[in-house]
Parts: C-alpha cells; sequence; structure tokens
C-alpha cells in the first residue's frame, strides 16, 4: 500500500506548482507581442495552412512599354488603326500625342512632329488619302518640320489611295523601305529623324497588307505597332 503524502508536504507542492504556473504565464506575455484576441485565434487557426505569396503589381511604364527606357532616352509608340472602331495612336515620352481621345486623327496618314533636343511636340496633323488631293499638303507639312525633328507617323482606314508618288518620294528620303509598297487599307507605322540618323537597332517601321482571307477585321488588316526608346542628344 502507497504510503500518503504527509499534509505540510502537499502544501509545498501546490506552492511550487502555482509558482510554476505564474512564471509559464509571464514568459508567455512577454514573449507573445500585443494583439487582439481575434488576431491571435486567426493565427491559431492558420497553423498549417499553405502562405499566400502576393505578387507586386508591376509598375506601369512610359507609354505602355513592358520594360522601362533608360532615363537618356526618350520612350515612343506608334499603334496603326485597325477596322473602323480602332483609331491610330501616338505616343511620346507617356504623352499622346495623337489619339481618338484628343480628336486630331482620322482616316489617312496621321504624324507627328517633336523637337528631338527639348523632346517637345512641335506640330500634328492628319491627311485623308481616300478623297481629296491632300499629298502636297503633306508634302509641305513634312518639309516644314526643321531640322533635328523626329516624325511620327501611322495610318488609320485607308492611307494609299490618293497617296502620289511625289509623296512617296518624300517619305522615302526620310528612310521608309514600305511606303510604295503600300497598299489600300494596309497598316502602316513609321518613325523618322530629320537631321540626324538613329540608331540602326531601333524599331522605325512595319506594314501589314489588307488581305480578304486573313484581315482581323472585315476588310482591314489587324493594327500593328512598334516601341522603342531613341537616345536624348547628348548635353
Amino acid at each position: 500500500m502507497r504510503p500518503l503524502v504527509s499534509g505540510p508536504l502537499k502544501v509545498v507542492f501546490l506552492v511550487l506548482a502555482s509558482l510554476c504556473a505564474w512564471y509559464s504565464g509571464y514568459l508567455l506575455a512577454e514573449l507573445i507581442p500585443d494583439a487582439p484576441l481575434s488576431s491571435a485565434a486567426y493565427s491559431i487557426h492558420s497553423i498549417g495552412e499553405r502562405p499566400v505569396l502576393k505578387v507586386p503589381v508591376p509598375k506601369r511604364q512610359k507609354c505602355d512599354h513592358w520594360t522601362p527606357c533608360p532615363s537618356d532616352t526618350y520612350a515612343y509608340r506608334l499603334l496603326s488603326g485597325g477596322g473602323i472602331n480602332k483609331y491610330a495612336k501616338i505616343c511620346f515620352e507617356d504623352n499622346l500625342l495623337m489619339g481618338e481621345k484628343l480628336g486630331n486623327v482620322a482616316r489617312g496618314i496621321n504624324i507627328a512632329i517633336v523637337n528631338y533636343v527639348t523632346g517637345n511636340v512641335t506640330a500634328t496633323q492628319h491627311f485623308d488619302m481616300y478623297e481629296g488631293d491632300n499629298s502636297g499638303p503633306m508634302i509641305k507639312f513634312i518639309q516644314s518640320a526643321p531640322p533635328k525633328s523626329l516624325l511620327f507617323m501611322a495610318t488609320y482606314d485607308d492611307g494609299s489611295t490618293r497617296l502620289n508618288n511625289d509623296a512617296r518620294n518624300a517619305i522615302e528620303e526620310l528612310g521608309s523601305k514600305e511606303i510604295k509598297n503600300m497598299k489600300f487599307r494596309s497598316s502602316w507605322v513609321f518613325l523618322a529623324a530629320k537631321g540626324f540618323e538613329l540608331p540602326s537597332e531601333i524599331q522605325r517601321e512595319k506594314i501589314n497588307h489588307s488581305d480578304t482571307k486573313n484581315n482581323r477585321y472585315s476588310g482591314w488588316p489587324a493594327e500593328i505597332q512598334i516601341e522603342g526608346c531613341v537616345p536624348k542628344e547628348p548635353s
């Protein structure tokens, strides 16, 4: 038969147990930071759950580029029209120079001129190439661009029906390789430099011809775009 614990010994055990419980509570209070009871309950509930990884939202770049342009360059993006409801857009340094929102694009060839030294827009104009005789005014507009100018061109709808050979030659002199290949409703974008040379690796021109079998839109080819970074003039 197991001997019974004497009364005084029981008292000692109770005191020690109380001290241990108090000390354990003190340690927990010191080690666990202050938090609402609901947070603590949620933390206990979430033990064992897989952590949810939150991917940071990508930072928007100038002219909606995927990657940023270096600080010593200009960002640009040209988008041709596509179909009857998608207008041409010309973006430079995150500023929309021509677009539907501005109400300054129309059927034909849309042109924006930018001062290469300052980065400021000089002039914008659109030239209807389906009706009227607008090749002459377009040639004068191109020739009016001063030296050290960037010229951005983009078509919407038809840019070739009334485009005469003199106008094609004027654009070819700026470096275009496709202007003489442009046909009815071809989607076309072009970047030109007047009075200086652009680096050879820069996207400068793209064309997409209308094809009844492959057109994205009824009667129109898909829109096309070019984008890149133009080195600024060394200071």
